[in-house]
């Protein structure tokens, strides 16, 4: 049995910088055509130069692929400044000041006086705005607690894109079919993993993410939207490779590293729930259309064969390490 993809698509993506990069950015370019590049690096990525360097980095590190440019959204970039780079980017991406992995420069408040001039902006301009949407509250309620600033943006600026990135509960899978303007990313780590997988018996380092993972009823909410391939969603990996030893450490960092076998787990996940149709859809075609893009034209066909995870990838520990997987890159 073999399936053939046309175009994958990952449109959440850590690639991180130089000597990772080096290391991880082929694992993605080897099964995807394309994928949306987070912004948080160090320094994050805030001026055109900035992102002409980083693109121009990740495509010397990988083949047939598109790096889709993201900026770090700062309240003083103005209309003529975007103007200027919107060629280069197709999101900007607001993460709330210190809530993950190098965020602390972003938006410490969320006052529709000090955002409005730049998302009107980008509103006129056509620049979507990617979200991590948590406040800094109790960190199972932190998904839950943003849907009030989600439901104020999008009624506040009805023209702009947002895109609700890794969500993770079924409040967001509730919100998300509720406004026009509204879109979100699904990661694999969260249709396969609860908060229980996380720390439930022996602690798995490799499993931390942030979002948390969540209950089995956010997870189920999740695999609804996903499996049906709803037109509001898509896939976005969130994978995000830490070295070993930052992971298995005190201070763990958090992050999933899924990207060399994100489309071979997604494939045994559609399959065993007989949607496996729909997989072409959640990967590839509802990308394209909430971003209106064209990718690049690349097939990845996958054969239902067997497939031992290796332990590590360029001394990155993977989601499902030594495990074996039903589906394999033919």
């Amino acid at each position: 049995m073999t399936l053939t993809l046309n175009s994958p698509l990952d449109m959440h993506l850590h690639l991180r910088q130089e000597d990772m990069l080096a290391k991880i950015a082929r694992y993605t370019s080897d099964t995807f055509s394309g994928a949306l590049i987070m912004p948080n690096t160090i320094p994050p990525i805030t001026t055109k130069e900035q992102v002409v360097a980083y693109k121009k980095e990740i495509l010397q590190n990988t083949q047939d692929f598109t790096p889709y440019m993201t900026l770090f959204f700062k309240n003083s970039y103005d209309k003529a400044f975007l103007q200027s780079i919107k060629d280069e980017i197709i999101a900007i991406k607001l993460y709330p000041a210190g809530i993950t992995t190098n965020s602390d420069d972003g938006v410490s408040g969320f006052s529709i006086d000090q955002l409005a001039p730049t998302l009107e902006a980008m509103s006129d301009l056509g620049i979507p705005l990617c979200v991590h949407g948590e406040t800094d509250g109790f960190v199972m309620n932190r998904e839950a607690e943003f849907m009030s600033i989600y439901e104020t943006l999008v009624q506040n600026f009805p023209k702009l894109i947002i895109i609700m990135e890794h969500i993770t509960t079924k409040e967001a899978c509730e919100m998300v079919q509720k406004y026009d303007n509204l879109f979100a990313t699904i990661t694999l780590h969260h249709l396969y993993i609860t908060l229980d997988d996380v720390v439930g018996g022996m602690l798995k380092p490799h499993l931390f993410c942030k979002p948390i993972a969540k209950k089995p009823a956010d997870k189920e909410a999740l695999l609804f939207l996903a499996l049906n391939a709803h037109p509001k969603v898509m896939f976005g990996s969130d994978s995000a490779p830490h070295p070993r030893d930052k992971k298995e450490s005190c201070g763990c960092a958090a992050g999933v590293f899924t990207a060399p076998i994100a489309l071979q787990a997604l494939a045994q996940l559609f399959e065993s729930k007989n949607k496996l149709q729909n997989l072409q859809a959640f990967v590839s075609d509802n990308a394209q259309k909430i971003y209106g893009i064209t990718p690049l034209k690349k097939k990845i066909r996958l054969k239902k064969k067997p497939f031992v995870v290796p332990n590590e990838y360029s001394g990155v520990v993977p989601i499902f390490a030594g495990e074996t997987l039903k589906w394999s890159i033919a």
